[in-house]
């Protein structure tokens, strides 16, 4: 399975601000600076957060993006189809019935052991990213890494 390269961007993001204090927001452009990615794009990607819920935004110049609630309420599963979708990234095409090695119909009743298995790794990996709360991560992270963030970005203010 390979996520757009903006799925990375999202998680570092909410990741950072989950970080930051209670109120806090930080802005499109200290985001994109802080990971110099493009403020235009990532904008995008953060109110695709905003509108799942995961983030808020408030406008003006202290405005910006913060956690819509608690880390500990917000998975990586969200936070990835809040901008990826939920759909499965295998679809079955049936080529088992197709060409020289077609099955018969009465062989094909039963969905494709081969989209079956497929099926059931995308529940495996939805799975494992719904057991992983952005509080989760923030517990694996060195003890001085929030206090760097929080410094770092406020500099880019």
């Amino acid at each position: 399975m390979k996520l757009p390269g903006s799925t990375e961007w999202v998680l570092h993001c909410a990741t950072t601000l989950a970080q930051l204090d209670p109120g806090v927001s930080a802005s499109t452009a200290q985001l994109a600076q802080y990971y110099d990615l493009p403020a235009p794009y990532l904008a995008k990607q953060l109110k695709a957060l905003v509108k799942a819920g995961l983030l808020t935004a408030t406008a003006g110049p202290r405005g910006g993006f913060r956690l819509a609630r608690p880390g500990s309420e917000i998975t990586l599963l969200q936070i990835v189809e809040a901008v990826d979708g939920t759909s499965s990234p295998y679809e079955c095409r049936e080529i088992r019935r197709q060409g020289r090695g077609a099955l018969p119909a009465a062989e094909c009743r039963e969905p494709c052991v081969l989209a079956a298995k497929m099926a059931d790794a995308h529940q495996a990996w939805r799975d494992s990213l719904s057991g992983v709360t952005l509080a989760d991560v923030l517990d694996t992270l060195p003890p001085s890494a929030p206090a760097r963030t929080r410094s770092r970005l406020a500099e880019l203010s």
